[in-house]
């Protein structure tokens, strides 16, 4: 069984936790060491990992923790230390040429260390195993139909699922847009609706099929647009600025994915996500306006319920991380040999 290290995530607006207390006691009970740093802003209390068997350390000490101990977080790396020797699970955002990738890979290449990114622990299909998808798509939904009807307050703070539901229960006079959700079928596409039908509506749905022979005209005559395709191949975009400038409908569009630096965005028409204190930016004002909502974490808006789901999905793998004929560990680390090959050879 593994050495698992809960590291405190930097990210101010970060509530979520990889591992729960409640899965952290099982895998202790299971045979492994969990580290659990102390984090202010985590959604678990530092006494409930405590209660279940893990060691507690301060804030950072992963940096100085032993060589076969995992690290496991959720968003990005602190600047420091520059070689990175560790093992780490979390979501690196590295292998489709985004913003800091090839610095990223060549402090793992420089200290000897690995990124298990979390996006590709796949089955043999290639489906993932442990995704927030689901409550991204809901947050995504909630903020945009929040954001129609002028009842999104800033800047964003945790909701409760409760306070959610109650934020987008429809009320008389409320506005009834055009929803479009392109990756319908998928996780975050599913969440996405039933944000919708919490709120009242309902929307078109498009996947694969339709977004192969995009209708662009059909596309731009909703007033909504959802976005939760992720994708890791390079496709011909959905929205491009020229779109923007050709007659519309579309005045508000909420990109889930946000791949905004990568080869593979499908909405190359903003160059920055937006965020908690401003969570909507326009991209176009005068007679036709567009705003734009790409917030990237938005399931920590949800923190409990996002926790819970992601860490019962994450921490199965977590207990086979170290049995050599793991494939799904093995597919992982193929993928970061393969980005560090392609990706540090010009850095």
């Amino acid at each position: 069984m593994p050495h698992l290290w809960l590291r405190h995530e930097t990210r101010q607006t970060e509530r979520r936790t990889a591992i729960t207390a409640v899965d952290a006691e099982r895998l202790v009970r299971g045979g492994a060491t969990v580290t659990v740093e102390e984090s202010p802003q985590r959604v678990d209390e530092i006494e409930r990992y405590r209660a279940a068997g893990c060691r507690i350390v301060p804030a950072a000490g992963w940096f100085d923790a032993p060589d076969d101990v995992v690290v496991v977080g959720l968003k990005e790396l602190p600047v420091l230390p520059a070689a990175l020797r560790h093992r780490h699970v979390y979501f690196g955002h590295a292998y489709k040429n985004q913003e800091g990738a090839p610095e990223l890979l060549r402090r793992f290449a420089a200290g000897g260390g690995m990124l298990l990114d979390a996006e590709y622990l796949t089955d043999e299909s290639g489906r993932r195993l442990a995704s927030f998808g689901y409550w991204a798509g809901y947050l995504g939904a909630a903020l945009t139909i929040l954001r129609h009807r002028g009842r999104l307050t800033t800047p964003l703070h945790p909701y409760t699922k409760d306070e959610l539901a109650a934020a987008l229960a429809p009320r008389p006079g409320d506005p009834v847009p055009r929803v479009l959700v392109i990756g319908a079928q998928g996780r975050c596409g599913q969440g996405a609706q039933d944000a919708l039908a919490a709120a009242g509506l309902g929307a078109t749905c498009w996947d694969l099929a339709e977004t192969r022979a995009l209708d662009k005209a059909a596309l731009l005559d909703h007033d909504v647009l959802i976005n939760t395709v992720l994708v890791h191949e390079p496709v011909p975009p959905f929205v491009t600025h020229l779109d923007l400038d050709s007659p519309r409908r579309l005045s508000l569009i909420c990109d889930v994915t946000c791949d905004v630096t990568s080869d593979c965005n499908t909405l190359p028409i903003y160059q920055r996500v937006t965020s908690w204190p401003e969570p909507v930016v326009r991209l176009r004002g005068g007679e036709q306006p567009l705003d734009l909502i790409a917030i990237d974490n938005l399931p920590s808006l949800l923190p409990a319920e996002a926790s819970i789901a992601f860490s019962a999905q994450l921490t199965p793998l977590l207990a086979r991380l170290d049995d050599p004929a793991d494939p799904v560990w093995e597919r992982a680390a193929g993928e970061f040999r393969l980005a560090v090959a392609s990706r540090t050879a010009d850095v």
